[in-house]
């Protein structure tokens, strides 16, 4: 009996599970949207909402436990210097919205992605754009 047995096995170790979660929030967080499997999108939200509020905290002891969630030093800067100060909602940061069944194994799809997209596409666009200035304006002065 499962009586009170909380999350989704995925029919793998404990190891490899973890691993599978880690690398889906990574992308998450990497590419703002990702599209996986209905069961996986719905485990990974459970981590990558956990993380995202610990990044709206912003201090070091919230930075090194989502460092221990996810250790990508990279994704995690991210996370906390554009992402997160960019939401400004409570909680529910993330939707699993379902797009379609897999022609291989007619598995339901679905997309995991933040509520808040088309804000944080703008606004990281915009950063990404002001960096690559402040390059060509080094560039210009040497």
């Amino acid at each position: 009996m499962r009586h009170r047995v909380a999350g989704r096995a995925f029919g793998r170790t404990a190891n490899h599970r973890k691993a599978l979660l880690r690398n889906l929030v990574t992308s998450l967080f990497d590419h703002l949207k990702i599209e996986t499997t209905s069961a996986k999108a719905k485990e990974a939200r459970k981590l990558a909402e956990r993380v995202i509020t610990l990044g709206k905290k912003g201090d070091l002891h919230s930075r090194r436990l989502a460092l221990s969630h996810v250790p990508n030093k990279n994704i995690i800067t991210k996370l906390f210097t554009e992402i997160a100060p960019n939401i400004e909602r409570d909680s529910g940061y993330l939707r699993v919205v379902k797009s379609r069944y897999r022609p291989g194994d007619n598995s339901d799809m679905a997309i995991l992605e933040f509520v808040d997209y088309d804000l944080l596409k703008n606004s990281t666009t915009e950063e990404k754009e002001k960096e690559t200035t402040k390059e060509e304006k080094t560039k210009k002065e040497k």
